[in-house]
């Protein structure tokens, strides 16, 4: 038996002002091409658990109803998408309960499927969207290294593998892995380093966005060309790490797992497939570029002036959130200086967990929901710093409390 989990890979419809355009999809068609591949190297559906936002086919933004494309000029590949979980669904416990093979605590919610592995057998997951240090964003919601690794644990106590693959893009990718023991079987393979964005590719003229991220293009098409009855783990690593010149493409865990066949988790019918789009853009970048390119191709001055006030309005939201965090960081340091460096210092390793993961939860709280706020993800680092530089969790929650007075806001890309 071989169970095969694609979970957590989202793609959203983004706001901007009220102004909605389609952005990160890259995630979504990410994860319909990786369904796409499991059904043809002979996995059949109720070996595959989909957990997917589902907002793009139907999206009023889409110009091709009901249709998803996986690279520019590519075919449909939507129809016959198992959808397990979508919308409100995709969250925080329902991921945990589906890795943890609950499927009393997911009755009436949506196909119920979860994890029903064993000992013998080997199993995929496959993340894809938003992350910071330590942390892999969901709708609303957030996934961090010790919801992740006490998960895992939690399947390796209870048998439910022989050995787990996990392939995720996200930024700072890496950092998701750094507690994860090197002795249950266990084998992770990280689209960037615990420091580095992650980078968007396949840009698609038409529908003005980018329908791929460059490091789960290249496992993809590796996997779509290659005889991975044949290919083991270890070479499409080292083909995936020397085609991704955007970012440090990194293995995890037990190494040694490295020497399977790739189809031991994917399934091993061989299948043909093509080139991909060289060009990418860092992932936290994709929203200026898109605004840009509406920018370059508007007609007349109404559009003109509509879209340049749509960057600044953009600009200004990333500005905001800069400055709610540095404000917080000022009241818990009172020192400028440290507080200048806390903020611009993105190299710190995560040592001190729970006082990292406890402010982020009270920043997620009080100030910016990060899954509904993209861009609030990229200041969470100064708070790795902060712990790493003896301040309290306790200290960065009396601080928030007393800037963070604002109203909730949402759509901050």
């Amino acid at each position: 038996m071989r169970w095969v989990a694609l979970a957590l890979l989202v793609g959203v419809v983004g706001v901007v002002a009220g102004i909605p355009y389609v952005h990160n999809v890259d995630s979504g068609e990410g994860e319909v091409w990786a369904v796409l591949i499991l059904h043809q190297h002979g996995v059949a559906d109720d070996h595959i658990i989909v957990m997917m936002y589902d907002d793009i086919a139907n999206s009023k933004e889409n110009p091709h109803p009901g249709q998803i494309i996986n690279r520019p000029g590519g075919p449909n590949v939507y129809p016959g998408v198992p959808k397990d979980y979508t919308g409100a669904n995709v969250n925080l416990d329902n991921f945990l309960k589906v890795l943890k093979g609950d499927s009393e605590g997911l009755k009436g919610v949506g196909s119920g499927k979860v994890l029903k592995s064993g000992p013998n057998d080997r199993v995929f997951i496959n993340l894809v969207d938003h992350g910071a240090p330590g942390l892999f964003a969901l709708i609303g919601d957030i996934l961090t290294t010790t919801n992740l690794t006490d998960a895992i644990l939690s399947m390796h106590h209870n048998k439910q593998y022989k050995e787990l693959t996990l392939y995720v893009e996200s930024c700072e990718s890496g950092s998701l892995f750094q507690k994860l023991p090197h002795d249950i079987n266990v084998y992770a393979v990280s689209a960037s380093n615990a420091t580095e964005s992650s980078y968007a590719c396949y840009f698609e003229a038409e529908l003005k966005t980018f329908l791929g991220d460059v490091f789960s293009i290249k496992w993809m098409e590796d996997t779509d060309r290659e005889n991975v009855a044949k290919e083991t783990l270890k070479k499409q690593y080292h083909v995936v790490e020397s085609e991704t010149k955007t970012s440090h493409v990194l293995q995890w865990g037990q190494i040694s797992i490295d020497t399977e066949k790739v189809g031991a988790f994917v399934g091993s019918y061989k299948t043909g497939g093509d080139g991909g789009d060289k060009s990418s853009i860092t992932s936290p970048d994709v929203p200026l570029a898109l605004i840009q390119t509406h920018i370059q191709d508007s007609q007349g001055l109404i559009g003109s002036t509509f879209w340049h006030q749509e960057m600044d309005e953009l600009k200004k939201n990333r500005t905001f959130v800069r400055d709610t965090m540095q404000k917080i960081i000022q009241q818990v340091t009172r020192d400028t200086e440290v507080t200048t460096r806390l903020m611009t210092d993105h190299h710190n390793v995560i040592f001190n967990h729970e006082c990292y993961e406890s402010s982020v939860m009270t920043f997620h709280n009080l100030c910016f929901n990060l899954g509904h706020n993209p861009y609030a993800l990229r200041v969470v680092y100064a708070l790795v710093n902060l712990c790493e530089h003896g301040y309290t969790a306790q200290e960065f929650t009396c601080s928030a409390r007393a800037v963070c007075d604002f109203e909730p806001v949402i759509g901050i890309n």
